[in-house]
């Protein structure tokens, strides 16, 4: 949530951050603003809605003259979107203004504390008690006058900071909330994601919690809570700027979809060697395998169903229960976790904060903990005893695609290696896994050939009211995420239902024209959703069949059928989802919808 640019330099800033918050813009989209120091004097333009709307108030950066400024774009938490709510916020006496991206969960009592100082509030937001606490806490040195507001606030944050009295100056700190650093040759940058800093260096300093950073245009300078200077190692980005770019395609979400086999290539890559999986790093040896009790898998949204499709599995490889749960769950309970059991944190941002906090109980209470992460020095990665990386590359949309996919053959990997250190996993079936395993880029690369099919199926059905995604076993983990899909991107209501509790209350639901989605990949189970296809179609139900294996049996009884490549049934939610998540894609552009950011979302939702 939220997005922060920062520049210190010789040129003029505005269009710079209005450059860096277009790239932000997935981050955050209900409003934005930017604060530029000009002579002395600090110049804060705003406003509700998309950046455009900025862009335009501003005359595209021109009208704001100055070379020192902090940026922000929105997703709102306190405080509807409004102008007034918007970021930066003013201290009072206007000589400090302050960005923030996260959750102050004190701030009621500092501004209750503060309005009995005789400080007044413009909006309902919790980032203004920041800026008024910053002017009361002034001591002169913006340093140490940030270093004090630490030890008064509770909660996430990264901060932009500017001060009339130090005009050349621009002080950021971070605590749970994501900021990175770089410079040039002529100027400091800071952003909440590499993508934004990329024309500038592919050299970057990775805040940590509690680390403070003062740019000038000449310098950039750490320091630790205490305001003692610290040094930071420099990380190198191999990626290319052009990843993170919409390269031709009319969305980043298309795009991301026709990326996922090389992505996926990329998760498999370095990690087969011979007839093992092994990851660099990571040494679990047989007698600790052997001895675990279980296995937690703990994530949020798409990552969640990433790790329902993981269970089935890790349970098949190394026979042992996984429990798979939704991190804000997990965290606010007593769980069952100890050193004979194995945790595993999904992410694709690593920086969720229900996930970060689940995974410091699960710390706290004993539990090894690994964390599968798509961006590297994030903070899951960095607190995890162990991480995997998927190396999707930059994924901008909000709606996940290959992000999911390449979580889901991280954790086909983890399974494998689990089942190998155990022993009970058969080398004869770990062959013939990995080999699996192998093919898939390709396999994904032959669904994405002839996607005419699915276009034509979202012409037809871009205006259906209720959507059923139905499937038992690994197709039911699928269909969760297939209907996470639509809804959040199409704004249609959409269910992802076990294809046997239909009878249990849902079909009561169905009715002429209701759409129905079931998935068929499971050799097993392919008889029994095919009797429940044939419940809801009795019942008017519009009837499509998600399969790799076409008979006339489904012929005769769906009314459309989407066939995808065969492979093993631990692996095919791989292939099954991408064509739903191209339909998803046709479904929302048919509607008009704005693909790349829907209402109310944002890619990183990093407070609870």
């Amino acid at each position: 949530m939220c997005g922060i640019i920062g520049y210190a330099g010789a040129k003029q800033a505005a269009p710079i951050l209005l450059k860096g918050l277009e790239t932000l813009e997935y981050r955050g989209y209900d409003s934005a603003g930017m604060a530029v120091m000009s002579d002395g004097v600090i110049n804060i333009q705003k406003c509700r809605g998309r950046l455009a709307a900025l862009a335009e108030k501003t005359d595209h950066g021109q009208s704001m003259q100055g070379s020192v400024g902090i940026g922000h774009t929105r997703w709102a938490t306190h405080g509807e979107p409004s102008d007034k709510n918007s970021h930066p916020h003013f201290s009072q006496n206007e000589q400090f203004a302050v960005v923030h991206n996260g959750i102050i969960e004190n701030y009621q009592e500092l501004k209750e504390r503060l309005e009995r100082y005789g400080y007044t509030f413009q909006s309902e937001t919790d980032t203004e008690v920041i800026a008024h606490l910053v002017e009361y806490c002034d001591c002169g040195d913006l340093i140490r006058t940030v270093s004090k507001v630490l030890q008064r606030i509770e909660g996430s944050y990264a901060l932009g900071v500017l001060s009339t009295r130090e005009p050349e100056c621009l002080v950021a700190v971070r605590k749970d909330s994501p900021l990175v650093v770089c410079r040039d040759d002529e100027a400091g940058y800071i952003a909440s994601d590499i993508p934004a800093l990329l024309p500038y260096s592919r050299d970057m300093y990775l805040m940590e919690d509690n680390e403070i950073v003062a740019l000038t245009p000449g310098k950039i300078n750490f320091y630790n809570i205490d305001a003692r200077p610290i040094e930071k190692e420099i990380y190198h980005v191999d990626w290319d700027v052009s990843a993170a770019e919409k390269g031709g395609y009319e969305h980043f979400m298309l795009k991301e979809i026709y990326e996922q086999p090389q992505a996926l290539q990329s998760t498999i890559q370095s990690r087969i060697r011979g007839d093992r999986i092994q990851f660099d790093g990571i040494d679990y040896t047989s007698s600790w395998v052997e001895q675990l009790t279980g296995v937690h898998i703990i994530a949020c949204g798409s990552a969640y169903h990433a790790g329902l499709v993981g269970r089935y599995m890790i349970e098949t490889t190394l026979q042992r229960p996984v429990n798979v749960e939704i991190a804000s769950e997990f965290r606010y309970r007593n769980p069952i976790v100890d050193e004979r059991q194995l945790v595993i944190a999904v992410s694709q941002s690593g920086e969720t904060a229900d996930t970060l906090a689940a995974l410091r109980e699960a710390k706290r209470r004993g539990a090894r903990t690994l964390a599968i992460v798509n961006v590297v020095g994030s903070s899951l990665a960095r607190e995890a005893h162990d991480v995997i990386y998927t190396w999707a590359g930059p994924e901008i949309s909000v709606a996940t695609t290959k992000g999911y996919t390449t979580q889901l053959l991280a954790l086909e990997l983890v399974a494998v290696y689990l089942g190998q250190q155990s022993g009970r996993l058969s080398q004869s079936a770990a062959d013939a896994l990995i080999e699996a395993i192998c093919a898939v880029p390709e396999l994904a690369q032959s669904a994405l050939v002839d996607i005419a099919p699915i276009q034509q199926m979202a012409a037809r059905h871009f205006n259906a009211k209720d959507v059923f995604y139905i499937g038992r076993g690994i197709d039911y983990a699928s269909s969760q995420e297939a209907s996470l899909k639509l809804k959040e991107i199409s704004y249609i209501h959409s269910e992802g239902i076990a294809a046997g509790e239909l009878k249990h209350g849902t079909i009561s639901l169905i009715e002429d024209g209701s759409l129905v989605i079931g998935l068929l990949t499971q050799p097993k189970l392919r008889e029994k959703v095919i009797s429940n296809l044939a419940e809801v179609k009795t019942r008017g139900a519009t009837v499509i069949a998600v399969t790799s294996m076409e008979d006339a049996k489904l012929n005769a009884l769906a009314d459309e059928v989407i066939l995808i490549p065969e492979t093993n049934p631990l692996l095919i939610p791989v292939l099954s989802v991408i064509p739903l998540q191209l339909f998803a894609y046709y479904i929302s552009v048919y509607n008009g919808r704005d693909v790349d950011k829907p209402r109310n979302l944002a890619k990183s939702v990093t407070v609870e």
